[in-house]
């Protein structure tokens, strides 16, 4: 799944990272300074299975990574991107009963762990999730001036303009 998810955020110039089991406060650590490296507010989508483990790994990798960027000065934000109740539903996806071995608390009346959910519809949930908070605008004008410099470029290495395209000057 992982190499999926980094080709999506690639396109979206998003990175992506594997945590395995409760990460340790180092890797937590570390998830907040890569979080806050970049000086804005940042939001981080996540993946896990829905069962007791994957509900509370979540909340503590949230509560950890926003503590230590608080302390930093710095706003991070979590959101749960995968595996939902309703996409539990919507995509009739497999289910088992919870570990009775687990005690945590949990709302479920099933499990369902990430990998049941298939490549093309993961990979349209997690490109769901980023555009919800893409900035359309920002991004037009982005586009807009990475083919103003593609064409200055072009019109640089071959010493005039492209044919059916204006001059840049």
């Amino acid at each position: 799944m992982v190499p999926q998810l980094v080709r999506i955020g690639e396109e979206f110039g998003i990175s992506c990272f594997s945590g395995g089991g409760f990460d340790g406060l180092a890797g937590k650590h570390d998830a907040a300074v890569r979080a806050i490296s970049g000086g804005r507010r940042t939001r981080i989508l996540h993946l896990g299975d829905y069962d007791q483990s994957g509900v509370h790994m979540f909340s503590s990798l949230a509560e950890d990574v926003i503590a230590f960027a608080d302390a930093a000065g710095a706003e991070v934000e979590f959101q749960r991107v995968a595996v939902t109740p309703e996409q539990i539903a919507t995509y009739n996806l497999p289910t088992a009963s919870p570990k009775a071995t687990d005690r945590r608390s949990f709302s479920g009346t099933a499990t369902t762990q990430t990998e049941a959910l298939p490549p093309d519809i993961l990979a349209a949930i997690v490109r769901g999730a980023i555009e919800a908070h893409r900035d359309h605008d920002i991004h037009c004008q982005a586009l807009a001036r990475e083919e103003a410099e593609r064409r200055m470029i072009r019109e640089r290495l071959n010493g005039r303009p492209e044919p059916g395209q204006p001059s840049t000057g």
